[in-house]
C-alpha cells in the first residue's frame, strides 16, 4: 500500500473520530425514524386509538343519560341501524344532496375554470378569482348565519327581490318546497369556488409544449380536451370530486345552523343524524355504531376513486 493512500486512511479515521455525535446520529439510518415519530405519535394518539375505541364501543349498549354500565350486546346495533327506516331516509336523502350538490359545482368548477384559464389577459382577472375564492374561505357557521338572514321572510334580500317578482313572500327554510333547495344552494354557493380552484390547477398542470402542438396539428377542442388535458388534469380534477364528495356526505353545520333538519325532516341529513345520536341523546354505543358506518363509506368512495384513476393500468395489466 503506498504512502498517499495509507496518510488518506490516517486523515479519514481523524475525521471520523472528530465527528460529532449529532452529525453520527444524522447519518445513521435511524434518523429518518426520528423525523417520523412525532408524526407516528399525533397520528395514533388523534386517529387510530379514537378509531379503535370507536369501533369497540360499537359493540356496547352504552348511554351516558343512563347510570348502567356499558354492556356487550354484539351486533345489535347495527341489527337496529339496518331496522331503523328513518336513518335509511337520512341516507337516501344525503345520497340526493351528495349527487346534486357534487354534480353541479363541479360543472359549474369546470366550466368556469376554464373560462379563467382562457383569459388570462383579462383585465381585472385577479380580482375576480380572489372575490369568487371569499365563500370557500368563510366558514359555515358564518355562511349558514350569513344565508338565514337572506332567506329571512320578514326583512331578508332573497324575499325582497321574490316579492318585486311575484308580489309575494317565500319563507324558504320552513316551506317543504323550498328548504332542500335552498340549503343545497348555500353548499354550491360555498364549494363551487374549489372545484374552481381545482381545475385551474389541473389545467396548470397541463404541459404548454403538448398544447402547442396540439394547435399546430389543428386539433378540435373535443380532441385537445380528450388527448391532451384530460390524461394530465384527471388525477387533481378526481381528487376535487372526491374531496368534494366525502365533505358534502359529511354536511351537518351547514344545516343544523340553517334549518335544524326541517322543516319536519326535509332537510335532515344523516351527519345531523349522528350528531343528535351522540351530542343530543348521548347514546354512545350506538352513535358509535353508525359512525363506523359512515367511515366504511367515506372508505368506499376513496377506493373507488383509486379504482377508477388506475382503470387504465388495470386494463393494460389485464
Amino acid at each position: 500500500m503506498s504512502t498517499v493512500n495509507i496518510a488518506r486512511q490516517g486523515e479519514q479515521a481523524i475525521a471520523r473520530s472528530r465527528r460529532s455525535p449529532l452529525r453520527a446520529f444524522e447519518e445513521s439510518r435511524f434518523f429518518p425514524l426520528a423525523l417520523l415519530l412525532p408524526i407516528l405519535f399525533f397520528f395514533v394518539a388523534l386517529n387510530v386509538i379514537p378509531t379503535i375505541w370507536m369501533i369497540g364501543m360499537s359493540f356496547y349498549s352504552y348511554s351516558l343519560m343512563s347510570p348502567a354500565p356499558p354492556s356487550f350486546i354484539a351486533i345489535d346495533n347495527y341489527v337496529k341501524i339496518y331496522n331503523d327506516a328513518d336513518l335509511w331516509s337520512a341516507f337516501s336523502r344525503t345520497f340526493v344532496f351528495v349527487v346534486l350538490a357534487v354534480g353541479i359545482e363541479t360543472v359549474l368548477g369546470v366550466l368556469l375554470g376554464f373560462l379563467f384559464w382562457g383569459s388570462s389577459h383579462m383585465p381585472g382577472r385577479r380580482l375576480a378569482l380572489t372575490l369568487l375564492f371569499v365563500p370557500m374561505v368563510v366558514t359555515p357557521v358564518a355562511s349558514g348565519l350569513f344565508w338565514r338572514l337572506i332567506y329571512e321572510p320578514t326583512f331578508g334580500v332573497a324575499n325582497y327581490f321574490v316579492q318585486l317578482l311575484t308580489g309575494s313572500k317565500i319563507d324558504f327554510l320552513t316551506n317543504v318546497n323550498w328548504a332542500f333547495g335552498a340549503v343545497l344552494f348555500v353548499d354550491i354557493w360555498m364549494w363551487t369556488p374549489f372545484m374552481i380552484l381545482m381545475t385551474l390547477a389541473a389545467l396548470g398542470s397541463v404541459p404548454k409544449a403538448e398544447l402547442e402542438a396540439a394547435e399546430v396539428d389543428r386539433l378540435s377542442i373535443w380532441q385537445r380536451l380528450w388527448h391532451v388535458i384530460w390524461p394530465h388534469g384527471k388525477f387533481i380534477l378526481m381528487l376535487g370530486v372526491l374531496l368534494r364528495t366525502i365533505d358534502a356526505y359529511k354536511t351537518t353545520d351547514l344545516v343544523f345552523l340553517m334549518t335544524n333538519g326541517g322543516p319536519g325532516n326535509i332537510t335532515e341529513l344523516i351527519g345531523l343524524k349522528l350528531y343528535r345520536y351522540a351530542f343530543a341523546s348521548l347514546n354512545i354505543g350506538f352513535s358509535s355504531a353508525l359512525a363506523v358506518i359512515l367511515l366504511l363509506i367515506a372508505i368506499s368512495f376513496t377506493s373507488i376513486y383509486l379504482w377508477v384513476l388506475n382503470l387504465r393500468r388495470y386494463r393494460e395489466g389485464a
